[in-house]
């Protein structure tokens, strides 16, 4: 009985696959003289112009975790972009690691705002966006990139941060934020204290920027990465998956694209 369902659960894997739409790829381009490995995929079904979102990694790197993201934002009709904000698609398991290359784009923000600029000129010239709605999400790192890029003035509908760093040696201007914010945050994570909330949201409105904070309870740094639990044991870190943040999250993030794409 235990064969036939493995075999009929196969089945029902393989059945998906050739029915799905979803087209995914890689894809190099370049930020100056750097060469970056993006992952845009797409619903070959979704007739005319679409959104654009771009997907910002956690500090791991452009990974499995940021390629599924780009494939379920296109299951939703969207074309997305996963970013590469390391360069040559780098990436690692290891937090030593991931804290390094985190780091040498956190100091260098012309960096970091190019690298971002050139995967969006990319997402921007393929033939099914429309250039004029362009979104932008991200995990842990990648949340922090985006609010980045929505403080320095980047033309963008909106900006979704998922467990993202909201502290900044940039603060929001007003007039120059043209992205709406939404921060999806974790009410028991340790990386996000209640002085950094408190800053961020005087930040926000000291800036006039239209911004939503949303934090779930009980939900701890990384709740959207079901790898997070090993992540965390491993090496001894405030990771956790949660399952019902992961849900609520995702669908914040839907009814947040519904309103800014109209």
């Amino acid at each position: 009985m235990k064969n036939h369902l493995v075999a009929l659960g196969l089945m029902l894997t393989c059945a998906t696959g050739a029915s799905a739409a979803v087209v995914a790829r890689e894809v190099d381009y370049l930020s100056g003289e750097t060469p970056l490995k993006g992952y845009l995929a797409f619903d070959d079904s979704v007739q005319g112009k679409r959104p654009g979102v771009l997907v910002v990694h956690e500090w791991w790197g452009l990974n499995d975790y940021a390629r599924r993201r780009a494939r379920m934002l296109a299951e939703l009709g969207y074309r997305a972009l996963a970013v590469d904000m390391y360069g040559g698609g780098k990436t690692t398991t290891h937090p030593d690691d991931a804290g390094k290359f985190a780091g040498e784009i956190r100091k260098n923000l012309p960096e970091a705002k190019a690298r971002f600029l050139a995967a969006l000129d990319l997402l921007k010239r393929q033939p099914t966006v429309d250039p004029d709605r362009i979104a932008a999400i991200g995990y842990c790192f990648g949340g922090g990139v985006v609010l980045e890029m929505a403080r320095a003035g980047i033309d963008l509908k909106g900006v979704v941060s998922f467990h993202g760093s909201l502290a900044t040696d940039r603060r929001a201007k007003p007039g120059e934020v043209k992205a709406k914010m939404l921060v999806l945050n974790g009410a028991d994570d340790p990386m996000t204290t209640p002085e950094q909330i408190a800053l961020f949201k005087s930040e926000m409105a000291s800036a006039g920027v239209d911004y939503r904070f949303i934090s779930y309870p009980e939900a701890k740094h990384s709740f959207t990465n079901p790898d997070a639990d090993a992540y965390g044991k491993k090496y001894h870190l405030p990771l956790a998956y949660n399952v019902e943040a992961d849900k609520k999250s995702w669908q914040a993030m839907k009814e947040f694209f519904k309103e800014i794409f109209r």
